[in-house]
C-alpha cells in the first residue's frame, strides 16, 4: 500500500485507490483475503465504534443474501423506518454497496471518509472489504438509521461485518460456495456461517441441508439463541424466480420475530413486498430488462444459484434459449456447466480480472460438456451477436459473475 500523500479530490481518483491499490478479493482474489476482526476491530475503534450506534440485522447464508436483505429493506421502507442496507458486491456503482432508503450515498460521503480516515487506513494496511465495512457502519452512525441490514462478505465467523451486535441473525442457505476459505464439506461452511450467532439474539434459518442445520442448532443452543424456521409466505413480490418465496418465508418469520422492536403492519408487508426493486433500487436476481425476446438478468455465480435458475426456466414458455455467461475461477465449473441444457446456445465471456476465467478454459469446458458455445473478452460483443439471432419468442439470459452485467445494463439506460 503507497503512503498517505494528502486528500482526495476526486470521487474518481478514490475508487482507483480503493480497487488497484488495495488488497482486493473482488477482483484479485485469494491474495487479497484477510480473514480475522483484528484489523476491522481497531479500524473502528479509532473512528468511534460507529457499529455501536444503530440497531441492526445480520445476514449470512450462501444465496439469497441480497433478496432478503432488500426484501426486509423494503417493508421495513412502507413502514417508515430510516433503512441502512450493506451488500457487496455491486454492479455497476461501488456505491451501490452502502444504501439509505435505497439510495446510494453520494460521492461526497465516499471522499470525505476516505479522507478523514486515510492515516488509520495506512497504517492498518485495511483491506478494501475492511474499509467498506467501516464506511458504511459510519454513514449508518452519523445518518442516524433506524435499523441497518447487513450483509456478511465471504462467510461469518472471521468476517468484516461480524462485529455486530445484531437484533437478529440470518441464516439463508447453506451450500458449496468459498470452499477454499469455508471448508470443503457442507458441515464446514455451516460452522462458518453461523458464526454470526450472537449470546441470546434471536436466529432466523432458511431451508438448510439437515447436517448443517444440526451443527447450527447446536451452536445456537450453546449461545442461548432462539432459533425460528422461515414461515410459508403467501405474499406477492415483485422479485421474480420461484427461489424467491423462500427467501420471503425468511423475511415473514424475521418481520414476525422483529415485531416488539420493528412494528410493522400488515399493509407494509404487502406493500414492500409488491415494490422491493422500486423502494431499494434491487436488481440482476431474475431481472428481465426486455421483451422481444425476454432479456433476463440473474447474479446465479454457484451450483445452487445455477440449478434455481434453470429451474424458473423450465417453468416458462418459448422458443430457443441463448445463454451469457462469465464466472470467476474459484467456482465448482464442472459442477455448474453439468446443469447446463444441451439445447441452449452458449456464449462464454472473460472480464478483466485475474480471477476470471478465460476463452481456453471455457472451450475445454464446454467441449467436455459437449455444449454449443461461442466465446468474447466482452460481454457486450456477446450480447451484441446473440440479439442479432434470437427471435422475439426467444430467451436470452445473462447469468454468472456481476462483472458481466455492468457494460450490458448501460446500454440500456
Amino acid at each position: 500500500m503507497k503512503a498517505n500523500t494528502g486528500n482526495f479530490s476526486s470521487y474518481e481518483a478514490v475508487i482507483d485507490w480503493l480497487f488497484v491499490q488495495l488488497p482486493n478479493y473482488q477482483s484479485q482474489g485469494t491474495s487479497a483475503y484477510k480473514p480475522g476482526l483484528d484489523n476491522i476491530n481497531a479500524l473502528l475503534e479509532g473512528l468511534d465504534c460507529p457499529q455501536d450506534n444503530f440497531k441492526s440485522i445480520h445476514i449470512a447464508g450462501t444465496n439469497g443474501k441480497g433478496s432478503t436483505a432488500h426484501m426486509l429493506a423494503s417493508v421495513y421502507q412502507e413502514a417508515n423506518y430510516k433503512v441502512g442496507v450493506f451488500t457487496s458486491p455491486h454492479i455497476s456503482d461501488f456505491r451501490e454497496r452502502v444504501k439509505i432508503n435505497g439510495q446510494m450515498i453520494s460521492e461526497f460521503q465516499v471522499i470525505d471518509f476516505v479522507n478523514q480516515s486515510r492515516a488509520i487506513i495506512d497504517e492498518l494496511q485495511a483491506t478494501f472489504f475492511e474499509i467498506t465495512t467501516a464506511l458504511a457502519f459510519h454513514i449508518f452512525s452519523s445518518e442516524q438509521v433506524d435499523v441497518a441490514i447487513i450483509e456478511t462478505g465471504l462467510g461469518g465467523r472471521l468476517d468484516s461485518t461480524n462485529v455486530l451486535k445484531p437484533e437478529l441473525s440470518i441464516i439463508t442457505t447453506i451450500g458449496l460456495d468459498h470452499t477454499q476459505f469455508l471448508g470443503d464439506t457442507i458441515e464446514e461452511i455451516a460452522k462458518e456461517k453461523a458464526g454470526i450467532i450472537k449470546l441470546n439474539r434471536p436466529l432466523v434459518v432458511g431451508n438448510i441441508p439437515a447436517s448443517a442445520l444440526l451443527l447450527i442448532q447446536q451452536i445456537a443452543n450453546q449461545k442461548n439463541a432462539e432459533i425460528h424456521f422461515l414461515a410459508d409466505s403467501n405474499f406477492e413480490t415483485d422479485l421474480k424466480g420461484g427461489y424467491q418465496k423462500e427467501n420471503h418465508g425468511i423475511v415473514i418469520k424475521a418481520l414476525e420475530v422483529l415485531q416488539s422492536v420493528f412494528p410493522v403492519s400488515e399493509e407494509a408487508i404487502i406493500t414492500g413486498s409488491k415494490k422491493v426493486a422500486v423502494n431499494t433500487n434491487f436488481y440482476g436476481r431474475f431481472q428481465q430488462i426486455k421483451e422481444f425476446p425476454r432479456v433476463i438478468l440473474d447474479a446465479a455465480h454457484n451450483k445452487d444459484g445455477v440449478e434455481a435458475v434453470f429451474q424458473q426456466l423450465a417453468k416458462m414458455s418459448f422458443e430457443n434459449l441463448f445463454c451469457i455467461y462469465g464466472s470467476s475461477n474459484d467456482k465448482d465449473l464442472d459442477a455448474i456447466f453439468n446443469l447446463f441444457p444441451k439445447s441452449a446456445q452458449f456464449s462464454f465471456v472473460e472480464f478483466n480480472s485475474p480471477r476470471s476465467m478465460t476463452v481456453s478454459q471455457f472451450q475445454q469446458l464446454a467441449l467436455s460438456h459437449h455444449l454449443n458455445a461461442d466465446y468474447y473478452q466482452k460481454s457486450m460483443d456477446a450480447y451484441k451477436s446473440v440479439t442479432q439471432k434470437a427471435g422475439e419468442n426467444d430467451v436470452i439470459l445473462i447469468f454468472g459473475s456481476f462483472y458481466i452485467f455492468s457494460e450490458i445494463l448501460k446500454s440500456f439506460e
